[in-house]
């Protein structure tokens, strides 16, 4: 038999109180740090979460300081974290916040959905637990817990499903408690109620939960559609005149906007170092040059795709033949000590870890 709404309510809080883990943003109401956790959260695991939320809240304290700094700062910051589009919404958010509601965040969920990157998970989660809102989060875990505990079959790789989910958290979610519901139910499914292996014969809705009695734990949530990957290959030319490497931003509608990193030729496969070398000589007209290095093959996996990278380092001669160069591809000289404090993605920063120049 089904657990009552109050009885699932009140058996689920409880676990939380006795179970949750310490973590810095459920100490308070503040909904700038709540925004930020979960901004930094979203496709991240809490343990690498952690230490970039205390970095953003030790460089950061407040909105308006966030809204204050350049982008450059922002995604410098935020090196290593990914999914980059994360923090250029993540500063044009603070933005809008400074100078459209005079930095505070509006109160309620329909204002919160206004405001830049922040989309209805995240602007439940700051509506309850920042301002006690009765509105239901929906995330992976809060699919995993209500689908098997009450045996929901709908598809959540639709974009419809999310109602269906949102309505019956609805009749769950009490006025009273809505942020500590919230945070419970999503708790439940990160530490017990997990994707493999849940410790279901200890598990507190086992006597209810319609998955367990069925045998289904392992069918539910349902999730049809598959994620397409996409392999790219990526052929950086490291050109060096002196101490100084040739770098600029990205600025192409594509992964890492905004980050540095070295001219690339992307084709459909790496080159070898007769394709490097005929690369070359197609941008620099002199043979005051020299394929100095080639890097080995970098693998580096994004959820949607996963990117073969290969290194040409070139070294050049002239200083007249570097500044050509400059003008040619539109890259800046910065110097490999310096390069160390710019944004970049993690890729480029492996490379220059492995590489003594």
């Amino acid at each position: 038999m089904a657990e009552s709404n109050q009885a699932f309510s009140n058996i689920l809080i409880r676990w939380y109180e006795r179970h949750k883990r310490d973590l810095p943003w459920r100490e308070t109401k503040d909904p700038y740090a709540i925004w930020l956790s979960e901004i930094i959260l979203q496709q991240t695991r809490v343990a690498q979460g952690l230490p970039y939320f205390q970095k953003f809240i030790s460089r950061f304290p407040t909105v308006g300081s966030l809204a204050e700094a350049s982008q450059e700062e922002v995604l410098a910051l935020w090196q290593g974290l990914g999914y980059y589009s994360r923090a250029r919404n993540l500063h044009a958010c603070a933005q809008m916040v400074a100078l459209q509601y005079n930095g505070k965040f509006p109160a309620s969920y329909k204002e919160l959905l206004k405001l830049k990157g922040i989309g209805a998970y995240t602007a439940a989660a700051i509506a309850s637990f920042a301002f006690n809102e009765a509105v239901p989060v929906v995330d992976g875990n809060v699919y995993r817990v209500v689908s098997r505990v009450f045996g929901l079959h709908d598809d959540i790789s639709n974009a419809s499903t999310r109602k269906v989910f949102e309505g019956r958290l609805a009749s769950l979610i009490p006025s009273d408690a809505p942020g500590e519901f919230n945070q419970a139910i999503m708790e439940f499914g990160a530490l017990h109620c997990t994707p493999s292996a849940p410790d279901c014969k200890n598990c507190i809705f086992n006597h209810s939960c319609f998955a367990f009695k069925n045998n289904e734990v392992a069918n539910l949530p349902v999730k049809t559609k598959k994620v397409k990957v996409l392999n790219r290959y990526f052929n950086y030319f490291v050109f060096q005149f002196g101490e100084e490497v040739l770098m600029g931003a990205r600025k192409d509608k594509d992964i890492w906007l905004g980050l540095h990193d070295f001219f690339n030729l992307e084709r459909g496969e790496l080159f070898d170092e007769e394709t490097a070398l005929a690369e070359v000589s197609n941008l620099i007209s002199t043979k005051n040059w020299e394929l100095i290095d080639i890097s080995a093959t970098y693998k580096h996996v994004l959820t949607h795709r996963i990117i073969y990278a290969r290194f040409f380092r070139v070294r050049i001669f002239q200083p007249d033949d570097f500044i050509s160069l400059i003008q040619s591809i539109k890259l800046k000289p910065i110097s490999v000590s310096d390069s160390a404090g710019i944004s970049k993605p993690v890729l480029i920063t492996n490379y220059l870890n492995d590489t003594l120049f």
